[in-house]
């Protein structure tokens, strides 16, 4: 078999587990990339300074409320988010619904990611070879390194981390050479204004996905401890490093494209290395999207497909996507993934930490190593919290829309589940 299967259906053993800055260099990784500086860009383009840094706190609270419980979970059981799910409120056919609906997902950013790593490589060779040419290039590169698993996307993170960090400084000195700190703050935005609220539904819909599936990576965590560690540097430090590098760009460019102001202000060899910091986002959108369909396939199947084999799959639909243009419709892709994700993250945290009806059978067969025989039957009850969560996230005008799906989530869940046996 080509590449590492990387436990995609059972418990990480603690011998493959990882020190907390090996993990905590990825997780930084996942916000050090070309989305997340567009995010600031799109921030900056439609809202004043102060604006996008308070969008960033509130969505910044959510993402790590919600990393942090979901990633001490999947670290006390070593189970990717999938399997877990199966014993934290979703159910085998819940559990299989959720990974297919995060791998088509995760496929979107994959193209999302891809279309950018393209136009920026198509951008630095200045040639008349058609954009699609560099989509398959790039969605090629990204494959590959995934399929050799973990221990392969690690090393990409040690190198392309710190090119990324010295980058950022160095975009931000230039922007500054040429324009005042205090102008560039105080300014007003150059594109419609967007409110403070719809703002942070865009910064959590930036990464909700990746706190929801966090036990992917904190199943190689050692303990609860080196999980809150890394989400604290790696989520509050990418956030706001790149994101309000994005927004002061914006402001000094007067564009949202991310593009434009890589090679305004930073040249060709600024815009090389940003590129190249695309991978460590997007191996890990290609690898949570493999993990999914894997255990979808083997849910409903009882068959289990490599997860290299379903690599290379959705990387082609991923590269597909990046050629049709999915890039264009990136705001409306991110408000929905704000609304429609929050949700199950809210009855994943709901079941593990307050209703707990698995969390016995779960200790007991975590000392074995070995997962429990039973999964909860076909019901209705996580799709009915997860359709509360959406409609409180959709319907209720005040606070956040992303807070308050996964309030409502939560509570459903919560609500749904009273008096529901612990086995």
């Amino acid at each position: 078999m080509i590449g590492r299967d990387d436990f995609p259906l059972a418990r990480v053993p603690e011998a493959a587990r990882y020190p907390w800055w090996s993990v905590a260099v990825q997780r930084f990784g996942e916000l050090s990339a070309l989305s997340q500086l567009l995010l600031g860009a799109t921030l900056g383009f439609h809202m004043t300074f102060w604006g996008a840094f308070w969008a960033i706190t509130l969505g910044v609270v959510l993402l790590e409320v919600v990393a942090v419980l979901t990633g001490i979970a999947g670290q006390r059981e070593g189970l990717s988010t999938y399997v877990l799910a199966q014993w934290t409120g979703l159910g085998r056919h819940g559990s299989s619904l959720f990974g297919l609906c995060t791998a088509v997902s995760l496929v979107g950013w994959f193209g999302v990611q891809n279309a950018i790593f393209a136009k920026g490589l198509a951008a630095l060779a200045g040639t008349q070879v058609p954009l699609w040419v560099y989509c398959v290039l790039t969605g090629a590169a990204v494959t590959l390194i995934v399929i050799y698993g973990f221990s392969s996307m690690a090393w990409t993170s040690y190198i392309t981390v710190p090119l990324f960090l010295a980058l950022s400084a160095w975009a931000i000195r230039s922007a500054l050479a040429r324009h005042q700190l205090a102008d560039l703050i105080s300014m007003p935005p150059p594109g419609e204004p967007m409110s403070i609220a719809a703002g942070a539904t865009l910064v959590a819909g930036g990464f909700i996905v990746g706190a929801v599936l966090t036990p992917d990576m904190t199943r190689y965590n050692r303990s609860a401890a080196d999980v809150v560690k890394q989400t604290l540097v790696g989520v509050t430090l990418g956030e706001y490093t790149i994101g309000l590098t994005g927004v002061l760009l914006a402001h000094a460019v007067q564009s949202a494209d991310v593009v434009h102001i890589v090679t305004t202000e930073v040249g060709v060899a600024g815009a090389a290395i940003l590129v190249t910091a695309t991978l460590k986002i997007n191996d890990w959108n290609l690898y949570s999207a493999s993990l999914a369909l894997v255990n979808t396939v083997h849910q409903t199947t009882s068959r289990h497909v490599p997860r290299s084999a379903m690599t290379l799959a959705v990387g082609a639909a991923g590269t597909a996507l990046s050629i049709a243009g999915i890039l264009e419709h990136l705001i409306g892709f991110l408000t929905l993934l704000g609304i429609a994700f929050p949700p199950i993250a809210g009855i994943m945290i709901a079941e593990y930490y307050v209703v707990r009806r698995h969390r016995a059978v779960l200790e007991r067969t975590r000392s074995a190593g070995s997962l429990p025989s039973q999964v909860e039957p076909l019901s209705l009850r996580p799709l009915l919290a997860w359709a509360g969560g959406v409609a409180a996230g959709y319907l209720i005008d005040a606070g956040i829309p992303a807070i308050n799906a996964l309030l409502g989530g939560l509570l459903a869940h919560v609500a749904l589940n009273r008096g529901k046996a612990a086995s």
